[in-house]
């Protein structure tokens, strides 16, 4: 791993480490969570319902990969950067306790978080790893599903984990990933190292997305699911990077989270991507 690649990812996970520390939107106006409002999109309020608090309100993904991902009893699942569970809970329900469910994160206060909302929950087959998803400590050849709620976009070298999502399927095994993607960033977004953990500056265009896939030696890879930001939609992901909360925050910054979402609008969409490893 290069110096550049590791100093981005101590950048995202001392932002997503802050991030979950913030107090609870119960407790405090400041308690917006980065990316609520995406994150929800395509979970049942059944769903939800059945799940604990925290692993809810900090869920910071853009999509519902399990949803639709056909889960077995008995299947092996590994979500890539499973943050605080939410998606490890729900394969967890849905594998049945002659499954298994791994989880995989490089920071450890989510690793903490998933790790109790696990038992809060319940369930004795989750098994959440420390680890990076370039590099997963899971055995070769030893997972029916890979599912992954917008992180890959995180990934300073995307390559690398589209490798490792073939390596640890077995083969005829599947994935489920939702993720954003963005055409034609400007080179200042780019480079904001704010808007890499709002999940924007890291992002690549669908058919680089795809094409990784498939140079990994996965078959099969398409989009499913497709929905396109809109400014108001950007908004939501930008501000608690920029602004934190509206009574909270300053005027300025208020008014850079809008001019951000304003030049983005259209250009980034959240996709959900599946495939199988022949």
């Amino acid at each position: 791993m290069d110096r550049q690649a590791d100093d981005i990812r101590r950048e995202v996970s001392a932002s997503y480490t802050k991030a979950v520390k913030r107090p609870s939107a119960r407790s405090s106006c400041c308690g917006s969570q980065k990316g609520v409002a995406a994150s929800l999109a395509g979970y049942s309020s059944e769903q939800l319902s059945t799940l604990p608090d925290d692993a809810v309100l900090n869920s910071f993904g853009c999509g519902n990969p399990v949803g639709l991902a056909e889960i077995g009893k008995g299947d092996v699942v590994l979500d890539l950067g499973s943050g605080a569970g939410i998606d490890l809970l729900l394969a967890a329900r849905l594998t049945g306790p002659e499954g298994r469910v791994i989880g995989v994160d490089m920071t450890e206060e989510m690793i903490a978080r998933a790790r109790k909302n696990a038992t809060d929950a319940g369930f004795t087959n989750i098994d959440v790893r420390y680890g990076l998803i370039e590099n997963l400590p899971v055995e070769t050849s030893t997972v029916d599903l890979v599912v992954s709620n917008c992180v890959i976009n995180l990934s300073p070298e995307k390559e690398k984990v589209f490798a490792e999502v073939a390596r640890v399927l077995k083969p005829g095994g599947r994935f489920s990933i939702s993720d954003l993607v963005a055409d034609d960033l400007p080179v200042w977004v780019r480079d904001s190292s704010a808007l890499y953990s709002s999940c924007i500056s890291g992002a690549i265009s669908e058919a680089a997305y795809i094409q990784g896939m498939l140079s990994a030696g996965l078959s099969d890879v398409k989009v499913i699911d497709r929905m396109v930001y809109d400014s108001m939609a950007l908004l939501a992901l930008v501000d608690s990077e920029l602004v934190g909360c509206s009574c909270c925050s300053s005027s300025a910054n208020s008014a850079e989270a809008s001019l951000i979402a304003d030049a983005l609008g259209g250009k980034v969409a959240s996709i959900r991507v599946t495939g199988r490893k022949i």
